[in-house]
């Protein structure tokens, strides 16, 4: 009998410590569970945080909302291919303008700054107008200085508004295409001057104003586009039209995310290699940081006895592709 309850209480202890080094293994597979989950959740936060600028800076620069793309659309089955190219000054076609004047881009070893030279800026907005652009035109009223606006194509009231608003507040009004959609804008001469003669002429029926200043979506430097950039560029100086690129980025169109002080600091850094800076921001209704950076900026450049400047006929003309070097044919 006690060989048997020796026997027993041997298999007991035998049987506890197989239970607590299960018990130890299934804690130990835990906590190993728990961390390793722990540490690919706080991964995939940061991916996602990353696609969501990446995404952010595609849906401003790549392509449009689907109200402006329904928008176009639209637009287009209204109006004929003809009915884009009525606008007074306009009837001529591409082939028959031999004479034209084709505004000659600064070099720019010419345009870099000495102490002594005075610092030219010309503040830019692209992708607009949206409700960012309301928060723009209130500072720059209340510190009394013009802008320029390469504005898109949208249908919206408040939007049509903004067109007035800004021309009526005296800034530049010009143009950044009707749809900003490369695939479409890019495809081919023929589908680039139609989208041009869109949004020239939407701005005019709307503001009175004839628009002579093009930006191309991506610049004139881009790698999106299909066809050469530079048939483009001869339709634009066939026009008499004047595209103007930057040699100054805050960087809000970048995927990284920069803070408003930052987007200052990229601006000054480049602002004071130079006499003439033509700044390049967005005022789409993503880019709140722009908005906060605007105020801190201005401060900045006036402190620096920085000229802020809106682009007109006189404005030094800033290139990625000189316009001039490109020839007729």
């Amino acid at each position: 009998m006690e060989e048997n309850s020796e026997k027993k209480l041997k298999q007991e202890r035998a049987r506890r410590i197989r239970v607590a080094r299960i018990r130890h293994s299934i804690i130990s597979v835990f906590g190993v569970w728990l961390v390793l989950s722990v540490a690919i959740c706080v991964f995939l936060l940061l991916k996602l945080h990353t696609m969501e600028e990446k995404m952010d800076y595609l849906l401003d620069n790549f392509t449009v909302s689907g109200q402006m793309e329904e928008e176009s659309k639209n637009s287009a089955a209204d109006t004929d291919a003809g009915a884009y190219l009525n606008l007074e000054g306009m009837e001529e076609s591409y082939d028959a303008q031999e004479d034209y004047v084709v505004a000659q881009a600064v070099n720019q070893r010419e345009n870099l700054a000495g102490p002594d030279d005075l610092h030219k800026v010309y503040l830019t907005f692209d992708d607009g107008p949206s409700s960012n652009t309301a928060q723009i035109l209130d500072i720059l009223k209340k510190h009394d200085l013009k802008a320029t606006f390469f504005v898109v194509g949208r249908e919206g009231e408040e939007e049509k508004a903004l067109y007035r608003r800004i021309v009526e507040e005296g800034h530049t009004l010009a143009m950044h295409s009707y749809s900003h959609r490369y695939n479409a804008l890019y495809q081919s001469r023929e589908a680039f001057e139609q989208d041009f003669a869109q949004i020239q002429n939407y701005l005019y029926e709307i503001t009175g104003q004839e628009c002579l200043f093009y930006r191309f979506p991506g610049g004139s430097s881009n790698h999106v586009s299909n066809t050469d950039m530079t048939e483009f560029i001869r339709y634009l100086n066939s026009q008499g039209i004047t595209y103007f690129d930057w040699n100054v980025s805050s960087g809000d169109a970048t995927s990284q995310a920069y803070t408003p002080q930052e987007l200052v600091e990229n601006v000054i850094e480049d602002v004071e290699k130079y006499k003439t800076s033509i700044v390049l921001m967005h005022d789409a209704k993503t880019k709140g940081s722009t908005v906060e950076a605007l105020e801190p900026m201005i401060a900045s450049l006036q402190e620096m006895g920085a000229e802020i400047l809106p682009i007109d006929e006189d404005t030094t003309v800033v290139q990625h592709i000189t316009a001039a070097d490109v020839q007729a044919r």
